[in-house]
This record gives C-alpha cells, sequence and structure tokens, in this order.
C-alpha cells in the first residue's frame, strides 16, 4: 500500500513517512481516561483527535488495532502519578462508595460523552485492573533484567542504572542531569535509590482500598505499568503508533519506553504522536481561575463561562479547525464563528444531492479532491482540509445559483468528496435532523408553483415566492427550470 501519510513524531522531532511494521495492519495505543471524575475538555481534545488518526488511517485502507485504556487505578495524586493516595480511592471514601461504582459511573459518562461527540470506540478497551496479572509479570521481567529494586514490598525501576545504558530523556529530548536538578525530593520518597525512581510496584497501606497479592507482598501497580503491559499484550512488543497529550511526554510515556526497553530491548512505537492542550482565553484551563467547563455545561451554556450552548458537532467542529498538535484557544467569539461556519459548511452539503448537472463544467473537482488528501498526509492538517471543504461548499452554492455549471462527472466525484471528508474523516454529523426533509419540501412547493404560473394563478406564484423569501430562501427561474438557493 503506497501512501504518501507524513506524521510529526515526537521522539524524531520532524515529520517522518508513515510506514507500518506490518501493512496494511497498524498497531494504536492512546492513553485513555483515569475514571475518577468527569471527563474534561482537554480529554475530549485528545479522543476527537485520535479519533480523527482512526477514521483517516481506516478511509486509507488499513486494518487498524486502536487500543485505549481505562485506568481504573494505580493512578496517584503527585505530578508523576506514584506519589500520595490513589485518585479513585480518594473519591470512593469521599463518596462513601465502593471504588468500583465511582469508576463505573464515570466510565460510563465518559462513554455518553464520546458517544455525543461521535467518538468511535476503539478496537479493545482494556481496564488496569483487568491485567493485574500481566503487571506483575512485567515488574518480575524488569527486576530480572536488573533495572529495578524491591524495598520492603514495593519495586521501584532505576532510572539513573537505566540511563547508563539507555537515554531516559530520548523522548522529552531532555538529559538526567537536568531532570535530577529540576525534580523536587517528596516526603516519602527515603526509600527510593534516586529522586527520579517510580514505583513499578506499591506496597498497599492497611486503609488502602484497591490491593492485590504479588510476589512482593499485598500492593498495587504503579500508574505507568498499566499501559506498557497492556500494549505489549495486544500490539506486541513493538508497534505503529503511541498517542496522547503532551502532558504525557515528560513523565508517564518517559517511563513507558523506559518500562519496555528495560524489559525487551525495543522501544513501543514507531510514531509517538502528541495533542496540545485546550486553554480559555490565552489562560491554561483550570477551576482556581474559574475558567473551566464540563462538556454538558458546554452543551447547554450552563456555565457563567459561556455565552450559551454549542451542539456537540459545533464543538467538535471547533476543535478540528486547529492541528492537533497546535494549542487549541477557547473564546465565545471563536465558538461562535465556527458554529457559523459548520451551519454553512452543512447547508451547502444538504444542498448537494439535488444539484442539476450541465453537459459542460466550469470546475476541477479531481484537483480539490487532490488538495483534500494532501491536507490530511500533511500531518492530519485537519484546518486545510476544513478550508478545502469551504471551497467545495463555495462551488455547491454557485452551482444551486446558477453561477457556475457541473457536469455529471464531476458532481458524482464531489458528491463522493464531501461525504469522505465530512462524516467519514472529519466524522461530522449534520444534526439539523428535522431539516433532513428540507430539500424535498422545497422541491414540492417549487413544484406547487410552477404549476401555479403555468395555470396562470400569478397570485399564488408570487405569494409562494414572497413567502419562501422571508424565511431565508431565495428561488431563481431560468429557461432550465426553477432552481431554490438559501439567501
Amino acid at each position: 500500500m503506497e501512501q504518501n501519510l507524513f506524521v510529526y513524531n515526537t521522539l524524531s522531532r520532524k515529520k517522518e513517512k508513515f510506514e507500518p511494521l506490518n501493512a496494511p495492519h497498524v498497531g494504536m495505543y492512546v492513553c485513555g481516561p483515569t475514571v475518577y471524575s468527569d471527563v474534561h475538555m482537554g480529554n475530549c481534545r485528545t479522543y476527537i483527535s485520535f479519533d480523527l488518526i482512526f477514521r483517516y488511517l481506516t478511509h486509507l485502507g488499513y486494518k487498524v488495532r486502536y487500543v485505549r485504556n481505562v485506568t481504573d487505578a494505580g493512578h496517584l495524586e503527585g505530578d508523576a502519578g506514584d506519589e500520595g493516595e490513589d485518585k479513585i480511592s480518594k473519591k470512593a471514601k469521599l463518596a462513601h462508595l465502593e471504588p468500583m461504582e465511582i469508576v463505573q459511573k464515570y466510565t460510563v459518562g465518559f462513554h455518553e460523552v464520546m458517544q455525543i461527540l461521535n467518538v468511535l470506540p476503539p478496537s479493545i478497551e482494556p481496564t488496569a485492573t483487568g491485567h493485574i496479572i500481566e503487571q506483575i509479570e512485567l515488574v518480575k521481567l524488569i527486576l530480572e533484567k536488573g533495572y529495578a529494586y524491591e524495598v520492603d514490598g514495593s519495586v521501584y525501576f532505576d532510572v539513573e542504572k537505566y540511563n547508563n545504558r539507555q537515554d531516559y530523556g530520548i523522548l522529552s529530548g531532555r538529559n538526567l542531569y537536568d531532570l535530577l536538578t529540576n525534580t523536587r525530593t517528596l516526603g516519602g520518597q527515603d526509600e527510593k535509590h534516586g529522586k527520579l525512581d517510580f514505583a513499578l510496584w506499591i506496597k498497599a497501606k492497611p486503609e488502602h482500598l484497591m490491593k492485590w497479592p504479588s510476589p512482593w507482598g499485598v500492593g498495587f501497580p504503579g500508574w505507568h505499568l498499566e499501559c506498557s503491559a497492556m500494549s505489549n499484550k495486544y500490539l506486541g512488543e513493538q508497534f505503529d503508533i503511541h498517542g496522547g497529550g503532551l502532558d504525557l511526554v515528560p513523565t508517564h510515556h518517559t517511563n513507558e519506553i523506559a518500562q519496555n526497553v528495560a524489559s525487551c530491548g525495543k522501544n513501543p512505537a514507531t510514531y509517538w504522536i502528541h495533542t496540545n492542550m485546550l486553554t480559555v482565553n490565552g489562560q491554561k484551563m483550570s477551576k482556581s481561575l474559574g475558567n473551566s467547563f464540563l462538556p454538558h455545561e458546554l452543551f447547554s451554556g450552563d456555565n457563567a463561562i459561556l455565552n450559551k450552548g454549542y451542539s456537540p458537532m459545533t464543538v467538535r467542529f471547533f476543535m478540528l479547525q486547529a492541528n492537533y498538535r497546535s494549542t487549541l484557544d477557547f473564546g465565545n467569539d471563536a465558538i461562535e464563528a465556527s458554529e457559523k461556519g459548520f451551519k454553512r459548511l452543512m447547508n451547502s452539503y444538504g444542498l448537494l444531492e439535488n444539484l442539476k448537472p450541465s453537459a459542460t463544467t466550469d470546475v476541477d473537482v479531481q484537483a480539490l479532491l487532490e488538495r483534500c488528501y494532501a491536507a490530511m498526509n500533511d500531518d492530519f492538517n485537519s484546518p486545510v482540509l476544513i478550508a478545502e471543504l469551504f471551497e467545495a461548499s463555495r462551488i455547491v452554492n454557485s452551482v444551486q445559483d446558477g453561477k457556475l455549471k457541473i457536469d455529471a462527472g464531476n458532481l458524482e466525484l464531489l458528491k463522493s468528496l464531501m461525504n469522505t471528508f465530512i462524516e467519514d474523516v472529519l466524522g461530522l454529523k449534520n444534526e439539523q435532523a428535522a431539516n433532513d426533509d428540507l430539500p424535498k419540501i422545497l422541491n414540492l412547493i417549487v413544484t406547487l408553483r410552477n404549476e401555479a404560473k403555468t395555470n396562470h394563478d400569478y397570485a399564488t406564484s408570487d405569494k409562494i415566492r414572497n413567502g419562501l423569501q422571508q424565511i431565508g430562501f431565495q428561488l431563481n427561474d431560468s429557461k432550465e427550470g426553477t432552481n431554490w438557493s438559501k439567501i
């Protein structure tokens, strides 16, 4: 399969031609949510971005095995994920619930939001608690290879020993000295040999709610371990794409690489792809700044920062109007502009089915199609693709208004282009379900008007024309017949 797809690889810090290990099969692993709270908008952006990648690779003909995990244990509160209290256990204690009740509630909520945003489910969605055995086996292997050590029931990865043979900072581009200099020593780290060492297995305190027996005593896995164990199980020691948010690069993904190289001598993924952050009016979204909102608040408008609510497809369209590697800044003006653009695009898409071909053509749809592929082949450049789709929209409107002609071959290609890239690749749906039959209704009204004209009932004919104009539709009479267009 010859393709000209280039993707930006965080590992090499440049765009590289996409060449799967076992084409046409593609293995893609994306770090999923920690299900202790409602999914936030930054997560939504990441999963919409990888949904775009999943959709496009599938469209190109690749057979994609997409694995996205659910972290339901082991993610502690500290920055590195293995200091403090388990996030899910803490929430369970506060709510006087079983941890799995917390997991169930927020996993269901996550899936509901993903469905609303038309994010396709992954091929496999494994959980940390469902793969405790695999994680224990991986810890054993890393210990055997000499890159980990046990202290009083906990097992830690020895970063400095690993770095003596491998480059620990290969993904982030930072050397060990800089990392050590900028790492603060936290309470409870006395048993670690080095400041950067991270937990593979953590000894459980008596009050800890989620714990399992292991060769080192009762405990639970470290946060970084699950992704290495599950990607290895479902995609093998090496696969094509590993993805997640940019915030995972310095610690979580760096530690994943270290675990994999230590256990089998291989970097797990060929291409490391990362999405950038979502900001609000130029500031990082956070509760402390009072500028955060949840997906359901964005849909309903029930948040002081929002002027109104926005439809799920408007939100998806807004997010896809920025390249996944760019910071996306939310503002009411920006998303309102996206809302108008999305409606304009979908209105023209709705007109497409009823366009009449001519014997000649003024447009070259093949050239437009090639530009659409060029955009997506340039690191999934959705904003450029959307710009090309607006050109397709302009063509539709111009043909509808009689300003351009299009022959049957170009019309069929235009239909295929807009269907492929709007629905299959961008994953956008026409939310105006009530208007699905609008073209048929308008065509019927046009037929009734023409009958009135034929019967010399000009009063009725003019009444229909003026009435349609008042609700935003223009009738265009020509020797070829009558067409309608949106004003």
